[in-house]
């Protein structure tokens, strides 16, 4: 039976276009993640904990190994925004 290579031209671009459509997700999430994998499976202690990293680095994904905190994390809590 004969290949209809006309077919393969087409097939080529599509797996091209869903690769670089893939790797460019793969780098765009990177990116917004520092340089780090995504996270899965977040339970409310890691939310809890990405909510504090956010308040002393200025980012989700962001680590401290200062051990004192920076003057303003005292006041920048959440409690103080939300209504009683």
């Amino acid at each position: 039976m004969p290949v209809p290579w006309e077919a393969l031209i087409p097939f080529g671009l599509l797996t091209a276009m869903f690769g670089a459509a893939g790797t460019l997700l793969n780098v765009s999430t990177r990116f917004q993640n520092q340089g780090k994998p995504p996270r899965y499976h977040i339970d409310r202690w890691d939310e809890m904990m990405m909510k504090r990293d956010e308040r002393l680095t200025g980012h989700k994904r962001g680590q401290t190994d200062n051990p004192v905190a920076p003057a303003d994390f005292a006041t920048n809590s959440a409690w103080y925004t939300e209504r009683t």
